[in-house]
């Protein structure tokens, strides 16, 4: 199977670094890439074939990648159609990472009836730890899906929803990284409120943050079952806990969710374009 990743991004390296240690031969590989530097980059890299022309990597490819921005989707739309897809191959498929772009605008741009799947992954995919979620649209098959579902198990875990939750994933797994990443801000300044230094109570953090979410993936239990159990009756978890919950954090992070939810709508419904 030739993939094609269109777009030699962080997100678009991830891919190529993900299929190569899952054992994909670099041979069947090509990846388009117009800024000459990173186009260099990507080739010492990782050994694959990089052109910057669309239309060439889609050649004999069964698999294209849209790994681009999402205003740039509709540039490389166009250069797709500039190219035979359905010349003696009717099972290729569009796969498109770009946030916010709905399946039916992809199919409004290709073939009549050209399968495509739309993904949202999230950043942890840079260290194969990512959460890539598939809406599979009109024209995509069960084995087309699979197909997909098992490219991007490369680089992390895959799950499958209707397209009509999309807002929702970029809410929850899209943009969760970014919340994350607050708290731990969060959390190591104000370590260092209570007198360690940042390097310290950034170690302290990040493994923290490292170790619960492996202990909530291989335990078995829930989120609540595992925060009761660190919470002994009057004790300093107690303590903090209820100062978070006084702080309002439930309903923080719901109207965070919605607003985001919401903005994906509003951004899927216009040009396409969602922040990072």
């Amino acid at each position: 199977m030739r993939i094609a990743v269109i777009g030699g991004g962080r997100i678009g390296e991830a891919l190529i670094a993900g299929l190569l240690e899952s054992g994909r031969a670099g041979k069947d590989l090509v990846v388009v890439e117009t800024h000459l530097d990173r186009a260099e980059l990507i080739a010492s890299r990782f050994g694959v074939r990089v052109t910057h022309s669309v239309a060439d990597a889609a050649v004999g490819a069964d698999l294209l990648v849209i790994a681009v921005k999402p205003g740039d989707v509709d540039s490389v739309l166009t250069q797709l159609g500039k190219a035979d897809l359905n010349d003696g191959d009717n099972d290729q498929v569009l796969v498109s990472l770009a946030a916010g772009v709905p399946t039916a605008r992809l199919e409004a741009k290709l073939p009549a009836g050209f399968p495509v799947v739309r993904v949202m992954p999230n950043t942890p995919m840079l260290v194969g730890q990512g959460m890539s979620v598939l809406a599979p649209g009109r024209y995509a098959r069960a084995e087309q899906l699979e197909l997909v579902t098992d490219v991007l198990a490369s680089v992390g875990k895959v799950a499958t929803v209707t397209e009509s939750q999309m807002d929702a994933v970029t809410a929850v797994s899209g943009s969760g990284p970014a919340y994350f990443f607050l708290v731990v801000e969060a959390m190591v300044d104000a370590g260092v409120g209570l007198g360690l230094s940042r390097s310290v109570a950034t170690q302290l953090v990040v493994q923290t943050m490292i170790g619960s979410a492996a202990l909530l993936d291989e335990s078995g239990q829930s989120a609540e079952e595992l925060r009761a159990a660190v919470t002994s009756p009057a004790g300093t978890t107690a303590a903090a806990l209820r100062e978070l919950e006084r702080g309002g954090v439930r309903s923080a992070f719901l109207e965070a969710l919605h607003a985001a939810k919401n903005r994906s709508a509003e951004q899927g419904s216009g040009d396409g374009s969602v922040p990072n």
